[in-house]
């Protein structure tokens, strides 16, 4: 235990170094020098061992460089995505990023010029959160997904590795339908967040839908080299696997989601890959599913060699309430009763920390099994007990009371407190209804951002307390209801409003206002919107053509919509769409009528501050060294009001000598705090926001610190990567 004790920490520190490739003649660095992996290094912990930049002298930290990235769609073409939330990597001085039209590029990293930019020919417009080094002497590849293609791009000249699957793609669709005798084509599925190396094999999560027509979720390993499908993983076991007798003995052909979408870490001593799972669809109603559901809500550890399972953890049994498993888990080593431990610590989107030791996935600190309500919508066979961590307490708010009604004014408790008197708040696993329902834990608690720790076993985490309204709606309900409205309308009310509005007014944040919408997109961006997805917005691909065109005819014209002509019939999930294989997804028969934050009016969270944190816990004693605000409303501060935090996205990152950098806020700045007291120690006024997780690295003697700044989320526009030295 001592050895591997050992072998963490210097992972954990970066000081070891790193084999990209675990054969053949690797690049060996030092994660301070290089940022070189999504996370900065293998074990996802955001930490820095570099020191040129102190408590002392981070004031003195100035712009270095700005690269634009942002690109102007020409005329009558896909839009570009809404933001920019990648971390990029450096290696050997090169910094390697996407641009928000999921174009790859390398700059170099001491002054921004860049060399060059990959233009990729599937053209999708879902975000990217980070990409993947390798090399093998001469051979060096940057490996990132556009949509559904995994690309393997020269390192050097920005040219697709020929070698590499078809022509330097593969198609993230391989596997999917291993076993099954449905039909998983044209599903949506891409890779927001980067995969994982061990050896020469590529571990790969997905993101897929959340509703009835999501795609299998399972883990893949593809060969780094030639692209092949080595093995994969089923996330919905297939009969004779561990946790096929969790699930209706059908699901593995027709249930989707249960994917691994923000990003994983790789213990190369132990040759296990770790990652989280998100839920199963379709979101909020589990009728169709009865039963735990492994592997959903899951901390996972698989062989990273062959893909057999080692260990898992299940969070949430048979999840109603979108709780995934958020954000990469970190690898640490803690001091745990006297003796040295190595962990998997995995925060959470409803606030919690689970620290499991590395090798059997057994909890660290107690975790109570206790029940909680079951009586939910008509069908629905919610689980009877769940688990609650003792250690660390949550660093989120779990229930809504009357107590937690926003205190900013009078005049927002008084509109808040109207609202929470109509809707259930008793228990944070009350089962969704008609009636309505609210809940934390959507938007975090802990987001993709990931977190961070250092090698004194302090984790660094983030967080959201953002309430949200919940109601939910038959789909016979729904079906009678539209058949009153145009078609385009009605295929708007079935797919668009339940995150849009009925009155497509949307929550001006994830969901957008879609009034006037023609003014800012043409009709062909708007169908190629649709079509491709974009952010949590997923594809709408599987919709019929004409069915895409009818929603895009009542976008641009709500009030002259064609009427029903009796065409345009699309084919429903579970109806044969031939006569030899049907469609892989489902009905679900309950489906999201109201899905929005619980505001004020004026657009402040309902709940009282703070409203975004930055939280220290202490691993290993479970205890927190400090909780601050992240994040502030000036407009509110120069009330009077304490300062709030704000809703954040995007991690943070840690250094030796003793600064956390992180962006992510709403009021588009980006910070450095001590990492000893949570003061803050310099900021910066971004021109966009910098929903990202920051890196750190060296070049020349120099220390520097890069952030995405590509703003939206509601607010304005970017598109720089900003880079910040000392003067």
């Amino acid at each position: 235990m001592m050895r591997n004790g050992l072998m963490a920490c210097l992972l954990a520190t970066g000081m070891l170094y790193i084999n990209c490739t675990g054969s053949g003649t690797a690049y060996e660095y030092k994660t301070g020098t290089d940022w070189p992996v999504y996370g900065g290094n293998k074990a996802g912990n955001r930490y820095s061992p570099l020191t040129q930049i102190t408590p002392d002298n981070v004031g003195q930290l100035e712009v270095a460089w700005m690269f634009d990235a942002a690109e102007t769609p020409e005329p009558g073409k896909e839009p570009r995505a809404l933001q920019i939330q990648t971390q990029p990597i450096v290696v050997r001085g090169v910094l390697y990023g996407t641009t928000p039209g999921l174009k790859l590029f390398a700059v170099d990293a001491a002054t921004g010029e860049l060399r060059w930019k990959f233009d990729p020919p599937e053209k999708r417009i879902h975000v990217n959160r980070g990409v993947v080094y390798w090399e093998r002497g001469d051979d060096r590849r940057i490996l990132y997904t556009v949509g559904p293609n995994l690309y393997a791009v020269d390192a050097d000249r920005g040219v697709l590795v020929e070698g590499f699957g078809t022509g330097g793609a593969v198609s993230l669709y391989q596997g999917l339908d291993d076993g099954l005798d449905r039909e998983v084509s044209g599903l949506n599925i891409n890779a927001t967040s980067p995969g994982v190396i061990y050896k020469d094999v590529l571990v790969m999560g997905s993101s897929v839908s959340e509703d009835g027509n999501a795609a299998p979720g399972y883990v893949r390993g593809f060969d780094v080299v030639t692209g092949k499908l080595l093995w994969v993983f089923h996330t919905v076991p297939h009969p004779g696997e561990v946790g096929y007798d969790t699930w209706p003995a059908d699901a593995y052909q027709r249930i989707g989601g249960v994917n691994s979408w923000p990003g994983m870490v790789v213990d190369e001593l132990r040759g296990t890959v770790y990652f989280g799972t998100g839920s199963p669809a379709s979101d909020f109603y589990g009728g169709d599913r009865p039963g735990a559901n492994l592997f959903s809500n899951s901390i996972v550890a698989l062989d990273a060699e062959t893909g057999k399972l080692k260990w898992y953890y299940q969070t949430i049994r048979h999840d109603l309430w979108d709780r995934d498993i958020p954000s990469q888990p970190n690898l640490v080593t803690v001091r745990h009763n006297g003796k040295l431990v190595d962990a998997v610590a995995q925060a959470t989107k409803d606030g919690l920390v689970y620290v499991l030791d590395r090798d059997s996935g057994e909890p660290l600190f107690p975790v109570e099994e206790r029940p909680v309500p079951t009586v939910g919508l008509p069908g629905e066979q919610a689980y009877p007990t769940q688990k609650f961590p003792l250690k660390p307490a949550p660093f989120a708010h779990q229930v809504f009371t009357e107590d937690d009604i926003t205190d900013i004014s009078p005049e927002s408790h008084a509109y808040i407190r109207e609202r929470y008197l109509k809707y259930r708040t008793d228990h944070k696993y009350t089962p969704p209804s008609v009636e309505g329902t609210i809940l934390f834990g959507y938007s975090g608690g802990a987001e993709w951002g990931g977190n961070a720790t250092d090698p004194e076993g302090i984790l660094y985490v983030n967080s959201n307390n953002d309430p949200w309204l919940l109601q939910m709606v038959d789909t016979a309900t729904l079906s009678a209801q539209t058949a009153k409205l145009s078609e385009g309308h009605a295929l708007y009310a079935v797919n668009c409003a339940s995150c849009h509005g009925a009155d497509r007014q949307g929550n001006g944040l994830e969901f957008p206002s879609l009034r006037g919408i023609g003014s800012k997109l043409s009709t062909a961006q708007l169908k190629a919107l649709i079509t491709a997805g974009t952010g949590r917005m997923p594809s709408f691909g599987h919709l019929p053509e004409g069915d895409r065109e009818r929603i895009v005819d009542y976008l641009l014209n709500p009030d002259a919509a064609r009427p029903r002509t009796g065409g345009g019939r699309r084919v429903e999930s579970g109806e044969p769409a031939t006569e030899e294989r049907q469609p892989f997804g489902f009905k679900p028969l309950y489906v999201k009528k109201v899905w929005e934050r619980l505001t004020d009016q004026d657009g402040y969270p309902g709940v009282k501050p703070p409203w975004g944190t930055l939280n220290a816990i202490d691993l290993n004693t479970g205890e927190y060294v400090w909780r601050v605000p992240l994040g502030e409303y000036p407009e509110l501060t120069a009330k009077g009001v304490p300062i709030t935090g704000t809703e954040n996205y995007g991690g943070p990152v840690v250094t030796a000598s003793g600064l956390i950098f992180i962006a992510g806020t709403r009021d588009e700045r980006i910070r450095a705090f001590d990492k000893k007291t949570g003061k803050v120690l310099w900021e910066y006024q971004l021109p966009a926001g910098g929903f990202a997780t920051p890196i750190t690295y060296e070049v020349d003697g120099r220390q520097y610190v890069v952030i995405a700044a590509g703003g939206a989320r509601g607010a304005k526009l970017g598109g720089n990567y900003i880079a910040f030295a000392l003067k």
